[in-house]
């Protein structure tokens, strides 16, 4: 009877990381515009919930199910975060603006292959260099830190691009 009860409680948690998982990967793939991808993970993803909720409205009885559901849940959220940061999916946009106005910043960014636009932009304190810049989101870290190396004092500030025409990006993606 015991080994019933503790396979339950397994199978219920294990269902539920596994659902909730690909509910993350799910809504990444919906908010990408990845559309095909999203239906198909959640016919899986619908599935795998109906049959989990299934086995803890079965046995309401043991309130033991229903923590390992919860339980389950809020691990799976945290599954589905991990996955999402390695996927990475898309690109986003960092706006960079300088502490100092440095005119060889944006050249030593395009040597590192970046496309970066640029313009003398002034804040409170006078002339600074303002940039952007569009990446990667698996680059992103690898250009905060060519940035900060560049200017420790530097203002980065980043957003999802959805989509993009034109450019200098435009030809690198097509090769």
């Amino acid at each position: 009877m015991l080994d019933n009860v503790v396979g339950m409680l397994v199978i219920i948690f294990v269902i539920n990381i596994v659902y909730v998982t690909l509910f993350t990967i799910r809504m990444i793939f919906t908010l990408k515009s990845q559309r095909y991808l999203a239906a198909i993970t959640s016919v899986i993803e619908i599935v795998i919930y109906i049959v989990g909720l299934g086995l803890v409205l079965d046995n309401l009885d043991r309130p033991a199910n229903l923590a390992a559901y919860a339980i389950g849940y809020g691990i799976g959220v945290i599954v589905g975060m991990k996955i999402e940061e390695k996927l990475a999916l898309g690109y986003i946009t960092v706006n960079v603006i300088t502490k100092e106005y440095e005119p060889d910043i944006p050249n030593a960014l395009r040597d590192k292959g970046y496309g970066v636009t640029n313009w003398v932009a002034y804040g409170r304190e006078g002339e600074r260099l303002m940039m952007e810049i569009l990446t990667s989101r698996k680059s992103q870290t690898h250009l905060y830190n060519t940035v900060k190396a560049l200017d420790p004092y530097a203002f980065i500030i980043s957003h999802d691009t959805k989509m993009f025409y034109g450019g200098f990006w435009i030809k690198g993606i097509r090769r």
